[in-house]
């Protein structure tokens, strides 16, 4: 097993992870997004992932960090190399619709709006620059790992990419992945945008999500090395810094989106000239029967998980450390 498709010798003395939390309305049209108990409840799953990751456990409900079927979230893996790391995470919220529960570095945002009804993000370029200018404030560190949890971001991201002109295809946290239904949002999107706009952060004022705006704004803010962690969404954000004529980052993701036969994250990358790795931690091979889940297409990536594998490796753990704490993590509340 390779660990990282894309070995790197940099070594940061100073890394940080930041988690991107933020909403859509998106999320709450039925059967379109995989996150979340139900539409209403994928509202409150940035939440409960910044939780669990800052606190070791869910604290302000009884929810599991396990889907239905007993796959552990991609928030419990970030939270296990943290755990290993000893890092403490910084968490943005960049539009949520609940208020967090634990400590964060709040920009005034409202929650995304529907595409298809009017502007997703009629801020958009004001979150971009409070993003820069987060991005210059977090210059004390080297590397910045930056991860998101957006429920229903991948419709957006479909959304932007395709307003940029990109073929692209999205994945999903659903096995199943609703690809009819995001194409049809889409298309009614860009039928009520008409013409597609010149500059791009006016793109996410029509299509997007407030997290892509922030993030594309700390990595322009951001004097050191920027890893986007995350998928499809993070390449749509590499498409916007691209769009906006600025250096696109490195994309890290798992294999788990890399061969989701419904997207094309490995073909966006390179028709957008995005650098990407892939972190394959061997989840088929370790003996849960929850983690080999994602080996089928469930979850595949979400809060930055294959991010902050990739940085666990950057830190001198090998992928034996990093796995074996991902399955210390999740015994301590599924034995």
């Amino acid at each position: 097993m390779v660990f990282l498709s894309r070995p790197t010798k940099f070594q940061p003395k100073r890394p940080l992870f930041v988690g991107i939390l933020a909403n859509t309305m998106l999320s709450t049209v039925p059967g379109l997004s995989g996150a979340g108990p139900s539409p209403e409840g994928s509202l409150l799953v940035p939440i409960l992932d910044a939780e669990l990751i800052w606190n070791g456990r869910i604290t302000s409900s009884d929810a599991t960090p396990n889907t239905s079927t007993g796959c552990p979230t991609p928030a419990t893996i970030t939270r296990a190399v943290m755990g290993l790391t000893g890092l403490t995470p910084l968490f943005i919220n960049a539009g949520l619709v609940h208020r967090p529960t634990i400590p964060v570095l709040e920009i005034p945002s409202n929650a995304g709006n529907d595409p298809r009804k009017g502007p997703s993000v009629p801020d958009a370029i004001r979150l971009y620059h409070e993003g820069v200018r987060i991005g210059s404030l977090l210059s004390s560190h080297d590397l910045l790992v930056i991860g998101e949890c957006v429920p229903g971001g991948t419709t957006t991201a479909l959304c932007v990419l395709r307003a940029l002109g990109y073929d692209a295809r999205v994945s999903s946290a659903s096995i199943k992945n609703p690809d009819s239904m995001k194409e049809k949002v889409c298309s009614d999107v860009l039928n009520r945008i008409g013409k597609i706009p010149d500059n791009p952060l006016e793109v996410i004022h029509e299509a997007g999500d407030p997290m892509m705006a922030v993030t594309a704004g700390i990595v322009e803010g951001f004097p050191g090395t920027v890893l986007l962690a995350g998928g499809t969404q993070m390449l749509a954000v590499t498409a916007i810094i691209s769009a906006l004529g600025k250096q696109i980052p490195e994309v890290v993701t798992t294999v788990y989106v890399r061969d989701d036969p419904n997207a094309s994250c490995d073909k966006t990358a390179r028709d957008i000239g995005t650098p990407i790795t892939y972190v394959d931690p061997g989840f088929g091979e370790i003996g849960h029967s929850g983690l080999v889940r994602y080996c089928i297409g469930e979850v595949k990536e979400g809060m930055g998980c294959g991010g902050a594998m990739m940085l666990g490796n950057l830190m001198n753990h090998s992928p034996e450390e990093i796995t074996q704490a991902i399955l210390s993590f999740i015994s301590e509340y599924s034995p």
